[in-house]
């Protein structure tokens, strides 16, 4: 029996419980394993060991679902893994990459992706800057490494914008400047993209008094269908940053759509919920294919 190891470090999510559930179906001998706790042996003399629970871990393919605050070592993780010859379903460089929001919108724009205006800055010297770059307020700010639109905050005045880029400054914390796309309607669009392919998408709408579509912000989803030129605009976003499976998040506009984000580990009991469709096992079965190979 071929083994599949999920890294995660969260067992009781959903998300986990459910490729956990998809891929035990498909006949793989599948264990969740807390990538954090995983020791990792580096040698030019013998084998790299890849530890766990003072095990040899060797399965055929790995699921890597790495959070927000363990990004780097998640992506040590895989890359040893990758280099004892196991498959993974997606690659160290792609993890961060998408976790990392200004490289992703410079990812997106080199390779010709919609994106909405965008700035960013290291110095407070660069403020006025930054704002102006994007055709100036409102302006929505986010932290370069925030997750679950957290980090993510509106400003609609000149002011307002300049003292929240000062703070983000004073905590030295890394930020990214955008347009406010008023024509979206504080809605967006989730794609789920599985081995070049959009599986399941939906139409997330913001709660009141939020601009943030996201459901772990109290918005609320329904079934949707792409357009070619949507589809195109995600399948090429995420093959941008080299990912093959991945949440490609798009605003809805009169031009045509405009890719925000792309997530590398998608929460699925939103999408899964929404559409009906088993997206769980769309990844299990790609984990399957990259097995067989």
């Amino acid at each position: 029996m071929k083994e599949l190891i999920i890294l995660s470090g969260r067992p009781d999510l959903y998300s986990t419980k459910r490729l956990f559930q998809e891929c035990t179906s498909i006949g793989f001998k599948t264990e969740v394993v807390d990538y954090r706790k995983i020791a990792l042996g580096i040698s030019t003399e013998s084998d790299s060991k890849i530890l766990y629970d003072k095990r040899v871990l060797s399965p055929c393919v790995v699921i890597p679902r790495i959070g927000s605050k363990s990004t780097k070592y998640g992506a040590a993780v895989v890359r040893q893994f990758i280099g004892s010859k196991v498959k993974s379903t997606i690659s160290p460089g792609g993890i961060l990459r998408a976790r990392d929001k200004l490289g992703t919108m410079q990812a997106l724009s080199s390779s010709g992706v919609p994106i909405p205006l965008s700035s960013a800055a290291r110095t407070p010297s660069g403020i006025s800057e930054v704002i102006n770059l994007v055709n100036g307020v409102p302006v929505v700010v986010k932290l370069v490494e925030g997750t679950h639109g957290d980090g993510v905050v509106l400003a609609e005045t000149k002011k307002a914008a300049e003292s929240l880029l000062s703070a983000f400054h004073q905590l030295d914390a890394d930020f990214l400047v955008q347009s406010f796309i008023k024509d979206a309607n504080n809605e967006d669009i989730r794609a789920i993209v599985v081995d070049n392919k959009v599986v399941a998408a939906m139409k997330r709408k913001a709660s009141v008094d939020e601009f943030r579509a996201n459901l772990h912000k109290g918005g609320s989803a329904e079934p949707t269908k792409l357009s070619n030129i949507e589809k195109k605009a995600v399948l090429k976003a995420a093959k941008s940053l080299g990912v093959a499976v991945a949440g490609v998040d798009f605003l809805r506009t009169p031009n045509g759509p405009l890719v925000i984000e792309v997530n590398i580990s998608p929460g699925l009991q939103g999408i899964e919920e929404t559409t009906k469709i088993n997206v769980a096992g769309y990844i299990a079965r790609y984990a399957e294919k990259l097995c067989s190979n």
